[in-house]
C-alpha cells in the first residue's frame, strides 16, 4: 500500500502573520491594548476637530459666553461644563483644548466602563465591551462638541461602576463615589433623573440589593450626592427653577393620545439606528459557526493549528474569583449589568411615554455605557481566539468609516454643496472688522455686545477685547450684566441675515438709539456662501 503523498507546509503570508501576532498581543496584554485604544481614540478625534474645524462650534460659543460669568446656574442648563471650558480657556487659550477635553472626559468613561468589565468579564473581555460602544458615534463624531451631553459620560460610567462595587462588596467607599457620581452629574445636566431612578428601583426590588438598604451605604451616598448638589438646588428654589422653561420649550407639545407611543417609538427608533455600528461590532460574538478568519483553521498554518483553542470555560484574563455560571453570584452580576445597560433607557422612554413630549435622539447620549458589556457577559462562552480577531477587526473598520466621513464632511464636501456649516463661520474676521470699527467710533475699548448667542458669542470670543454679550438684547438672559455699565460704556450690535440695513426690533429696547452702520458681507471660512452682517454702534453715554 503506497503511502499518501506529503503536502507542503505553508508559510503564513506576512499579512496573515502580523494578524497573529497582533492577536497574541491582544490576549497576553489586554491592558497594554485597552491603553493603546485610548491613545488612539484621543489622538485621531482630539487631531480631527482641530484641524478640520476653522470656527469653534456653536456649544463651545456658548460654553465660551456663560462660562466666564461663573454662575451657579443659567436660563438654559447647569453651569459644570460651560466652567470647565472657561478654565481652559484662561489656561490655554487654545481651541484645540477644548477638543481635547471632548476626549479626555470620554477617556474616563471607558475606564470606568472597563474597571466594571474586567471583574466580571477579564481585561480581554472588558476590552471587547468598550470597543463595542465606540461603535456609537456619540462617543467620537459628534462628541468632539464637547457640550452637557458629552460631560455626562464620565459621570454616568462611574456611577456604573460604584454601584456594582458597591453592591457586591459593601465598601463606603464605593457608596461614596456613587454618590459624588450622581450628585456631579446634576451639575451636568438634569438628565440625571433618568439614571436615579431606575437604581433606587433596583435597590427596592431586587431581593439581594434590597439588603444593602439596611447598611449605611445607601444613605451616605444620598448625603453626598445631596451636599455637593445642594448649591445648585438653592439656585434652582432661588429662580423658580428657570431652566426647566428652557427644556419645555425644547421638547414638542403633546397632539393627542397617539403622541404618547409615537414619541416613544420615535426615540427607542433613532437609539436602534445608533447602535447598528456597534451591533456590527459584536456580531462575531453572535455567530454560532466556528469563525475561520482565512482558509483553514486561523490561517496561520500549523501555528495556527496548535493554538486555535477555545476560551469557552472562562473569559481571557479571567477574575481571580469568576463564579461559576448558573451561581447565584453569578446571576445577581447578570441582573446588576442589565441594569446598567437597559435601566436607564427604559426610564427614559417611560418618561417620554408618559409625558408624551418629543425629545431628540442625541439625547440617548449616556444611556448606553454598559451594553457592550452586557453582550460580552451574556456571551462570555464564546470568547475565542478567532471571535476577537474579528471583533477588533469589526471595530476598526467601523473607526475607520467614521474618520473618513468627518474628513470627508469637512474637508472636501465644502468644495462641493453649498451646505450652511457652522464651524466655517467667519468668526474672527466679523471680531476683527467690528472691534475695530468700535474703536475708531469711540477711542474706548469694547465691552459689551448686544446680539444673539452665535453672533454675539462669536465676536466677543474671537474679539481681542473679549467683551461680555447681552444675549438677544434680553436682560434676562444675562442678568450679570450691569445695563447701567453697558449704556456708559456703549456696546456693538451685530446680527445676521434677514435685512441687516435696519435694526432688529428685539434690540430696540436696549439699543434703540443705536448708530447703524452700513451692512457688510463677509465669505465663509471655508466652502461657499457668504455671511451677511449688520451691526450698529451704541455709543457711550
Amino acid at each position: 500500500m503506497s503511502a499518501m503523498p506529503q503536502m507542503p507546509e505553508t508559510t503564513p503570508a506576512p499579512r496573515l502573520a502580523f494578524a497573529a501576532d497582533f492577536a497574541d498581543w491582544i490576549e497576553q496584554a489586554p491592558q497594554a491594548a485597552f491603553a493603546a485604544f485610548l491613545a488612539l481614540h484621543f489622538v485621531v478625534w482630539s487631531a480631527l476637530p482641530a484641524l478640520l474645524y476653522a470656527n469653534l462650534p456653536l456649544d463651545l460659543i456658548e460654553a465660551l459666553t456663560y462660562g466666564r460669568e461663573w454662575q451657579l446656574g443659567y436660563d438654559k442648563l447647569p453651569p459644570l461644563p460651560w466652567w470647565l471650558v472657561e478654565m481652559l480657556h484662561r489656561a490655554f487659550g487654545s481651541d484645540a483644548a477644548y477638543y481635547a477635553l471632548a476626549q479626555a472626559v470620554v477617556i474616563v468613561a471607558f475606564v470606568a466602563v472597563w474597571a466594571t468589565a474586567r471583574p466580571l468579564v477579564g481585561a480581554t473581555g472588558a476590552l471587547i465591551a468598550v470597543l463595542i460602544i465606540d461603535g456609537m458615534h456619540y462617543f467620537q463624531y459628534t462628541a468632539v462638541k464637547f457640550n452637557h451631553d458629552v460631560i455626562q459620560l464620565p459621570f454616568w460610567a462611574l456611577a456604573g461602576y460604584a454601584f456594582h462595587a458597591a453592591l457586591k462588596r459593601g465598601l463606603l467607599g464605593h457608596w461614596f463615589l456613587l454618590g459624588f457620581s450622581f450628585g456631579s452629574a446634576l451639575w451636568a445636566k438634569y438628565f440625571v433623573v433618568v439614571l436615579a431612578a431606575p437604581y433606587a428601583l433596583f435597590l427596592i426590588f431586587d431581593r439581594d440589593a434590597r439588603r444593602a438598604l439596611a447598611t449605611p451605604g445607601p444613605w451616605l451616598a444620598l448625603v453626598v450626592a445631596l451636599a455637593i448638589a445642594a448649591p445648585h438646588i438653592v439656585w434652582l428654589f432661588q429662580t423658580d427653577f428657570l431652566p426647566l422653561a428652557y427644556a419645555e420649550h425644547r421638547a414638542a407639545e403633546v397632539r393627542g393620545w397617539y403622541d404618547h407611543i409615537l414619541h416613544p417609538a420615535v426615540f427607542v427608533g433613532s437609539q436602534i439606528f445608533f447602535m447598528l455600528p456597534s451591533f456590527f461590532i459584536a456580531a462575531p460574538l453572535l455567530w454560532r459557526t466556528p469563525l475561520r478568519l482565512v482558509g483553514r483553521g486561523w490561517g496561520w498554518g500549523s501555528r495556527g493549528d496548535a493554538r486555535s483553542s477555545t476560551l469557552a470555560s472562562a473569559p481571557p484574563d479571567p477574575p481571580p474569583h469568576s463564579p461559576p455560571q448558573g451561581g447565584r453570584d453569578y446571576a445577581f452580576d447578570r441582573r446588576i449589568v442589565t441594569l446598567l445597560a437597559f435601566g436607564p433607557g427604559l426610564a427614559m422612554v417611560a418618561l417620554i411615554a408618559v409625558s408624551g413630549r418629543g425629545t431628540f435622539a442625541m439625547w440617548g447620549y449616556p444611556l448606553w455605557l454598559f451594553v457592550g458589556l452586557w453582550i460580552v457577559l451574556m456571551l462570555r462562552a464564546r470568547l475565542d481566539r478567532a471571535r476577537l480577531a474579528h471583533v477588533v477587526a469589526h471595530w476598526g473598520v467601523v473607526f475607520l468609516i467614521f474618520a473618513i466621513v468627518f474628513i470627508v464632511n469637512y474637508s472636501v464636501l465644502p468644495l462641493l454643496d453649498h451646505r450652511y456649516r457652522a464651524v466655517f463661520y467667519p468668526g474672527d474676521k466679523l471680531a476683527t472688522v467690528l472691534t475695530q470699527r468700535f474703536h475708531d467710533a469711540t477711542g474706548t475699548k469694547l465691552r459689551y455686545v448686544v446680539g444673539s448667542m452665535w453672533d454675539g458669542g462669536n465676536l466677543a470670543h474671537y474679539s481681542p477685547d473679549q467683551p461680555e454679550v447681552l444675549i438677544d438684547g434680553l436682560p434676562r438672559r444675562a442678568p450679570w450684566i450691569d445695563l447701567a455699565d453697558l449704556r456708559k460704556k456703549g456696546a456693538m450690535v451685530v446680527w445676521s441675515g434677514g435685512d441687516t440695513a435696519h435694526l432688529p426690533p428685539q434690540f430696540a429696547t436696549i439699543a434703540g438709539t443705536a448708530e447703524v452702520g452700513v451692512p457688510f458681507d463677509l465669505p465663509m471660512r471655508r466652502g461657499f456662501g457668504a455671511l451677511h452682517v449688520g451691526w450698529a454702534i451704541l455709543k457711550p453715554q
